[in-house]
Order: C-alpha cells, then structure tokens, then sequence
C-alpha cells in the first residue's frame, strides 16, 4: 500500500499524521467525516503517476491528535488546512475534497487566501441545511452516547459508516474506516465531532462561492443517501463556472465505492484545464 502516514506535523488543533507521494504539479487531497486520508488510498497511487499528492488526518480523526482540549469545528479545519498548505510550502496546489473537506478547503480558500489551481468537489458538505436528525440527536447528547458500553458503541459507528455505502467496498478498507473510532480516545473524539458541527461555519462562505478564483469540477455520486444529489445540484447552482458531473450507481464515499470512475473523472479534468493554461 502506498498510502502512508510518516509525518508528523505541530498545528494549531494538536498533531496532525501526514503523508506525501509522486512527483509533479502538487496535488492535496482533502477528506471528510468521518474518514481520514485512509480513504483516499485506492487513487492515490494512480494519481501519484502525474502529480505530488499530498494527504493529512484532519485533527480528531485518523491518526492525528484527538485531545478534548483542541476544537476540531470546520473554522478549525479551515485554518488546519491552510496551515498544512504552508507546511508543505504549496502556493497554488489543486485540490480534491470529498464531504467535510469541502466546508474546509472552501473557508481556506475564501477566509483564509489560499490559492488553488485547480479544485474539485466530490459530495461535499458546502451550504445548508446539512446534518441528519440522527446527526443533530447526537451532538445534543454526547455525554449520554459517551457512556454507552463498547460493543454498541461499535455497533454504532459500524453501521453509521455502513449508511454511507451504497457499493460494497473492500472489508479490509471498511475495518480501517471504522478502527480509528474504536481506541478510547477515538471514541471520545467520534461524539464530540456531532456536538462540534454547526451550520454557521458554511453559512460564512455560502455567499462567496461565485468569488473563487480557480476552475472548479463538482463531482456527485448520484445514489449518495447522506447527501442526496439534488444538493450537488443545487450547490452547482451557486457556483455556476463549474463543471458538474455525476457518477451513476454511487454513493457517499465514491474513491472507494468506484475508484475507478473517479479517476477518470480526475484524469479528464485536469488534463483539459493543464492542456487549456
């Protein structure tokens, strides 16, 4: 497996697990709830080919810090990602963001003055209303879900993840989807993700959307049951330069439902918008 975490990088949220590949035009790749960069593996050697491809565990998941102490909200992330990006001195890199990464690399690139060469959405949460009441239940009784016993604490998070899937993935690729949820300190860090959410960190950039500065691609597995495709739709509507795209038979988690699609979907946008600079 190519994908891999050997670095360890100091940001304002806490540790954060980081891993870079390939050489070329650089490439970062954005994940979301409640994955970690794990979930990017099945492309990541593909797109390592062409570009540099650099990947991070978000603070709270993954492999990165999880301590109560550090806020993980997507203002923190924001800031995170636009703290990673000067890190890995990255002054125009394309961006590929999937679900919360999307929130967070719309606010670096709008509050935060990163600049982007390229940039695609794939099922992203980026505008309201987002969040399940099943979501919303849980982030008004986390003290009450933190007391629960293990085993249906895994339950939970087990099927929780399931509801996203649309394709049967790898069962190896599921475990680790699920394994970083279960230590202690993963599972704290789960609850505290659904009480930490709030609408208002999207609300900021909703109307600013028409104001970013790099071609965009809005990618949409069009069987996606947590963010149902007429919200893809309706986010194209508010960032009417992009180009939109949907992949039939795909749910919420596409690089790892049909990775392949989504390479080629890659491929063929940054190619032409490489070939048309």
């Amino acid at each position: 497996m190519l994908w891999k975490l050997d670095e360890i990088v100091e940001t304002s949220a806490g540790t954060v697990a980081a891993g870079r590949l390939g050489n070329g035009p650089a490439l970062v790749l954005a994940h979301g709830w409640p994955w970690s960069s794990f979930s990017w593996h099945r492309i990541i050697p593909d797109l390592a080919k062409r570009y540099h491809v650099h990947w991070y565990d978000m603070p709270g998941y993954g492999r990165s810090d999880k301590d109560a102490e550090h806020r993980t909200s997507l203002d923190v992330q924001g800031q995170v990602f636009a703290e990673m990006l000067g890190y890995w001195d990255l002054k125009e890199p394309i961006v590929v963001a999937h679900d919360m990464g999307g929130a967070t690399t719309l606010r670096a690139h709008l509050l935060h003055d990163c600049d982007f060469d390229k940039y695609v959405l794939m099922n992203v949460v980026a505008m309201r209303p987002w969040g399940s009441e099943f979501f919303a239940h849980v982030g008004r009784h986390v003290d009450a879900f933190l007391g629960i016993p293990q085993h249906i604490h895994q339950a939970i998070v087990r099927a929780y993840i399931q509801g996203a899937i649309v394709n049967s993935v790898d069962a190896g690729d599921f475990e680790k989807l699920v394994e970083p949820w279960l230590s202690e300190e993963g599972r704290g860090s789960f609850y505290r993700q659904f009480a930490q959410a709030d609408e208002k960190y999207t609300a900021d950039v909703e109307p600013m959307f028409r104001d970013i500065r790099c071609p965009v691609k809005i990618i949409w597995g069009e069987d996606d049951p947590w963010i149902p495709l007429e919200r893809g739709k309706a986010l194209h509507a508010l960032i009417p330069q992009a180009s939109f795209e949907t992949l039939h038979g795909v749910g919420h988690l596409p690089q790892l439902e049909a990775p392949d699609l989504v390479l080629q979907q890659l491929n063929v946008f940054l190619s032409r918008e490489r070939e048309g600079r």
